[in-house]
């Protein structure tokens, strides 16, 4: 190959560095993956919290087995108890277990010393997460409580206004945080194009005064800029698997936090947000460089 075919190879338009473009869109990729990732888990671990908010519904001591079933047969069929695999989040303990776990957690025989076993039977129900605030829990105790057979509701009021009130306050600063990131990222990414452009500016230029459009000066460049973003989302959606298979076999119980679904949901955003973050950067940037004059050019 002869020194004006090297030359001629290392002008052809759109071709701009590979490595360094790759390398700064999949990074930046990656890091919006890996605040997804906590993102993802954050949410798993909100759903874990919620998920075991419970009511905790004392039966009458003379109760019959019947009533029993009776009530909890009702309270399974109500729109606001947890569902799991279609299975009613509802569990009874009796007042044996009871007693027998507070003994166990204690050491002290009270049955010997009361006569008797003051316990009640108890249907604990985990209630779903859209009820899950002061009007509605308030509304489920007084539901309940007029079921027959149905002694006392009991629940933590304080703890289910205390875990709405911060989550809210979490998910707004965290929403922040993914916005300002976002918008960081963007600026790298399109930073790091249009210095890839830089070293094209004059082979624009020449190819302007020999009369081509502006269709057919751009289209090399978007089209290897959808390549190179798409390519770049691959690599860090690849980067992110790595690290969450990693993380899930340090850490096992990490495993019940994570969502197929918004996982896959989270790698496809990447592939899409690097083709139209490369896209758009480098419009833009041949867009400048069409319009600059030659004094701006060098």
């Amino acid at each position: 190959m002869t020194a004006s075919e090297k030359r001629f190879k290392k002008k052809k338009l759109g071709n701009y560095p590979f490595l360094s473009v790759i390398f700064s869109i999949s990074i930046s990729l990656f890091v919006i993956g890996l605040f997804g990732l906590l993102l993802i888990y954050g949410n798993g671990l909100t759903n874990l919290i919620r998920e075991n908010i419970e009511i905790q519904v004392f039966l009458n001591k003379q109760i019959t087995e019947n009533e029993r079933i009776k009530i909890s047969k009702t309270l399974s069929s109500k729109e606001y108890v947890l569902l799991k695999e279609d299975k009613p989040q509802i569990t009874l303990v009796t007042k044996e277990d009871a007693a027998a776990e507070f003994i166990q957690e204690t050491g002290e025989e009270f049955i010997e010393f009361i006569g008797e076993n003051p316990l009640r039977d108890a249907l604990i129900i985990r209630i779903k997460p859209e009820y899950h605030t002061t009007e509605r829990m308030a509304e489920i105790k007084k539901e309940i409580e007029s079921e027959r057979g149905v002694y006392e509701v009991a629940y933590v009021e304080n703890l289910v206004e205390s875990i709405n009130s911060n989550l809210a306050k979490v998910g707004g600063l965290l929403a922040g945080f993914a916005a300002l990131l976002v918008v960081i990222v963007i600026i790298l990414i399109n930073n790091t194009i249009k210095l890839a452009l830089f070293s094209q500016r004059f082979l624009i230029r020449s190819m302007q005064l020999v009369g081509a459009t502006a269709y057919f000066i751009k289209k090399p460049f978007l089209l290897r800029a959808i390549n190179y973003g798409f390519l770049s989302g691959v690599i860090a959606s690849m980067l992110l698997f790595a690290l969450m298979r990693y993380t899930s076999n340090r850490i096992e119980d990490l495993a019940l936090l994570q969502d197929s679904q918004q996982l896959l949901f989270l790698m496809g955003l990447l592939l899409l947000l690097g083709v139209l973050i490369g896209f758009a950067s480098t419009y833009r940037a041949i867009n400048k460089y069409l319009k600059m004059s030659l004094d701006d050019l060098y």
